[in-house]
């Protein structure tokens, strides 16, 4: 794509939009993934972000003129030069090697549906090498900070120092799972009723703020419980109705990549900050919008609004919750995943097991988890052992 050094770029505020051929093309391929490819929504804005962050930085860089805050077609006529310009770019300003292979992914799909189409003659693609994934997975946190956490979220919930009467200290994921086969299933959320004492304001009923910001603070709990318990992505956990939650076996019907659905068991700490929720918390948030009863979307966990809370929301609340630990630089949900699958193998579990838990399509993916625990094995091996 040829140069146009001389043209003029204006000042905007907001990003230029792409020409109405190249929104065309984007839009089509989207419908392709979730039709065709049955991609998740998540997926699909991924893929429709690599695109349009590739028109505009091909564009800028060729200097291409906005009119009208709109840019000319470019998709249709860029070649292998562009694309390695581009990966060039995002590499020299810090984008990790994960991200670059992502987003390198994400063209060579387009591409090749573009020639199926009969948008392109030909895929300049075809000989694009972005670089491998590095196989590293973000720090997971000790059991220790685990335990700590959910303490903390706990008590802002008005659980008395995070645990309800009689419920045993946070144990890692691996002994929870053990401890949780040798006890019978729990009841649903009516034995979060039995523990409404421990919640209620002590000079008098709660004023209706004062309801919903208790309402949020147990909800909280139970989705950080749940994140830890399970290993759920949080794109997964947002997606969550009530139906999905099977309260007598503490299991969860889980609709994962692809559409592919799973059951996902979680212990009995979870199930008790998640039935205080549904018993104690939820109605306060629901009547935002009068959305408590039965509907066709019933989400597991609400907004302050009553609608569905977001993945933006969760990821927000996680962020905080983990900075508060103040030892840990930790942050995401999906630091979450990787504590729980890391718990999960330290306790002993073993690698198919933990996949179907994670809902990986590829045992590889899951063998990522399994360095972490050498590692771990290693540092107390050379700590304990006297020949070390």
């Amino acid at each position: 794509m040829s140069a146009t050094p001389d043209a003029a770029t204006p000042e905007r505020s907001r990003p230029p939009r792409l020409s109405q051929r190249d929104r065309s093309w984007v839009e089509g391929f989207a419908e392709y993934l979730v039709h065709e490819r049955n991609r998740s929504p998540q997926t699909v804005r991924a893929y429709v972000s690599d695109l349009e962050g590739l028109v505009r930085d091909i564009a800028g860089h060729a200097g291409l003129p906005v009119q009208d805050g709109a840019l000319p077609d470019v998709l249709g006529e860029i070649d292998l030069p562009d694309l390695r310009g581009w990966l060039g770019r995002l590499a020299l300003a810090g984008r990790s090697r994960s991200t670059l292979a992502r987003k390198g992914a994400s063209v060579r799909v387009f591409m090749a549906w573009a020639v199926r189409e009969g948008h392109l003659d030909q895929d300049p693609s075809l000989r694009l090498t972005s670089p491998k994934r590095t196989g590293t997975l973000p720090d997971a946190l000790s059991a220790d900070q685990a335990g700590r956490l959910l303490d903390a979220a706990g008590q802002a919930a008005g659980a008395g120092g995070g645990r309800a009467a009689g419920q045993e200290p946070h144990r890692t994921a691996g002994q929870a799972t053990q401890r949780a086969a040798d006890r019978p299933p729990g009841p649903g959320p009516g034995r979060a009723r039995a523990e409404e004492a421990q919640v209620t304001h002590r000079s008098g009923p709660l004023t209706v703020e004062e309801a919903r910001r208790r309402a949020v603070a147990m909800r909280d709990a139970a989705i950080l419980e749940l994140l830890y318990a399970t290993g759920l992505r949080v794109s997964e956990l947002a997606g969550l109705d009530r139906a999905d939650v099977d309260h007598e076996r503490r299991t969860l019907r889980v609709t994962g990549k692809g559409g592919k659905q799973r059951t996902v068991p979680f212990g009995v700490p979870a199930g008790t900050a998640l039935g205080r929720w549904l018993d104690q918390g939820r109605r306060h948030l629901a009547e935002a919008t009068g959305s408590e009863g039965p509907r066709h979307e019933d989400p597991l966990f609400l907004g302050v609004r009553g609608g569905r809370l977001g993945v933006r929301q969760i990821r927000e609340m996680v962020n905080t919750s983990l900075a508060a630990l103040g030892d840990t630089s930790a942050s995401g949900p999906h630091v979450l995943r990787h504590t729980a699958a890391t718990h999960l193998l330290d306790g002993g579990a073993d690698l198919r097991s933990v996949q179907e838990l994670l809902g990986h399509s590829s045992l590889q993916t899951t063998q990522l988890y399994t360095h972490i625990s050498i590692e771990r094995l290693r540092e107390g091996y050379r700590q304990a052992h006297p020949r070390a």
